[in-house]
């Protein structure tokens, strides 16, 4: 896989424990315009405080990342420590400081290693000849237990384009934004405004519509960098190919949001919720959210257990206008609830046969008016307690 103008790095700083990569290098060769998404907790880490700031600028061109340590709350200390990681990047590369960007992941409260993390950058910028963005990938890993890669190929306006992405997170996820990282790079060139808008849009139809468990982290962070080294014309909203682009990036934020929730904490069940026949797109996401958010449901699918009546109960209180005689539920395309009661006949049986599978749908009709959204989740199992009970030991 090539992706013009960009290069790769990780290695093993041990910054948590040795064993394993965890400090990573995305460099641009030229000046990369900037989109980012960042967390709406307002309890933010270090490095999320300075991207913040810096994609302000529309430009970048490299990113460092860490795991193993989130660089979150952990005051004045914390933000000279992630300062002090962008210039020695920056030193390394040649580059003005400003246009490094900086994330990290990993447990909260506990400042960086820095002596480990200065001895690792040296090396990290002298292998970005080798490096791939699968090393990148499992490098910014923590509690996943597969690295997160999609790539997608277009034309724009006769020139090849690759769009690759990759994203780290299996618990801590809950949309605004889903302990999630996302770094999407593409060689198209992309006039830096509107490049903004489509990141924006599909972080919403993504990210933004993913749970595991509800849970907001301090260090969510989602860039793209384009560089242009494809040398199309540069693509807007009215330029042809810009059509195919958002939806071959749809498609790389959606596959890697899929990807995070399969590998949730502790997950035994991909599920898809959707909700039809809202008053409003509004109101089905509120209702959607709330069936995938509640912990009696996911429960639930964890044990196999049809219990339609705790997925009625959180539509009921989750905001969304509903009038119960008209609602529908099904699992997969089992009918579990007519006009708003149970629909009898083998529907017990036909529904837990459904909540069996590995994969399945869950979906409810509001029968109120055009509204729709659909969102994605997993269960909930004994071993997201084990987990995350001593995640810190």
């Amino acid at each position: 896989m090539e992706i013009k103008g960009f290069q790769f790095s990780a290695v093993e700083a041990a910054i948590k424990k040795p064993g394993r990569l965890d400090l990573a290098l995305i460099f641009s060769e030229t000046p990369a315009a900037v989109a980012a998404v960042y967390t709406t907790n307002k309890v933010k880490a270090a490095p999320v405080l300075i991207d913040q700031e810096r994609t302000q600028s529309g430009v970048c061109q490299a990113i460092v990342v860490n795991s193993g340590n989130a660089n979150a709350c952990t005051g004045p200390r914390g933000m000279d420590d992630a300062l002090e990681t962008t210039r020695l990047v920056a030193e390394g590369l040649g580059i003005p400081d400003e246009t490094v960007l900086v994330s990290s992941t990993g447990v909260i409260g506990v400042p960086l290693p820095m002596e480990r993390l200065r001895a690792g950058i040296r090396p990290l910028v002298d292998g970005l000849s080798g490096g791939t963005l699968e090393d990148v990938s499992r490098a910014i890993m923590t509690t996943d237990t597969f690295p997160k890669l999609e790539t997608r190929c277009g034309m724009a306006g006769g020139k090849e384009y690759t769009i690759a992405g990759i994203a780290k997170g299996a618990g801590m996820i809950m949309p605004n934004m889903a302990t999630m990282l996302a770094f999407i790079v593409t060689d198209a060139a992309v006039e830096p405004e509107w490049l903004r808008t489509a990141f924006a849009v599909g972080i919403e139809r993504s990210f933004n519509a993913i749970t595991v468990d509800g849970d907001t982290s301090t260090n969510d962070s989602a860039i793209l960098l384009a560089n242009g080294a494809a040398g199309n014309t540069p693509l807007n909203g009215a330029a042809d190919g810009a059509a195919d682009f958002v939806r071959l990036l749809d498609e790389v934020l959606l596959s890697l949001a899929k990807l995070i929730v399969r590998d949730g904490e502790g997950a035994t069940k991909f599920v898809e919720v959707t909700v039809r026949g809202a008053r409003s797109d509004a109101d089905a996401k509120r209702a959607a959210m709330a069936v995938a958010n509640s912990c009696l449901v996911k429960t639930a699918f964890f044990g196999q257990d049809a219990n339609w009546g705790r997925i009625f109960a959180a539509v009921g209180y989750s905001g969304a206008d509903v009038e119960q005689e008209r609602a529908e539920l099904f699992f997969d395309d089992v009918p579990m609830v007519k006009n708003g009661v149970f629909a009898g006949g083998d529907a017990e049986a036909r529904g837990s046969e459904v909540l069996r599978k590995k994969d399945f749908s869950v979906v409810i009709d509001l029968h109120l008016g055009g509204g729709t959204a659909t969102v994605y989740t997993s269960d909930l199992s004994y071993d997201y307690v084990k987990i995350n009970a001593d995640y810190r030991t």
